[in-house]
């Protein structure tokens, strides 16, 4: 099966604004591809909807009880130092890696243009 990681700004975004975000989630759950994620990545996703938003224990619990119902739980072993600008995104990569993922879903810049520079340095 297709391995996906997403960013915790795709769980939010999807929690919060709905849209394709949220139909990227469906389609997880669907099990149209494994999607995986991290303790850092889903106590990041905690964290923003109860700092930013200000959602309820009970919201923030009834989430990530659903993001477990269709979501692989992974536990990264390998520090990643590839984004310095914001050293967070590295935790993202260090799920994708150990998740075996083949993509990485973000709206995050940073990573965003890792992967520009990877493709352009792959193509040279």
């Amino acid at each position: 099966m297709l391995e996906v990681t997403a960013d915790s700004n795709i769980y939010i975004s999807a929690l919060v604004f709905a849209g394709r975000p949220l139909q990227f989630l469906d389609a997880a759950r669907g099990g149209v591809f494994g999607l995986c994620i991290s303790d850092v990545l889903l106590d990041e996703v905690h964290r923003v909807l109860r700092d930013k938003f200000r959602w309820s224990k009970e919201a923030l619990d009834e989430a990530a009880a659903s993001i477990g119902d269709f979501t692989r739980r992974i536990y990264p072993s390998e520090t990643i130092d590839a984004v310095t600008a914001d050293p967070d995104d590295n935790r993202v990569l260090e799920c994708a890696v150990a998740a075996g993922s083949q993509f990485i879903v973000t709206g995050d810049g940073d990573l965003l243009r890792l992967a520009a520079t990877a493709a352009f340095e792959s193509s040279e």
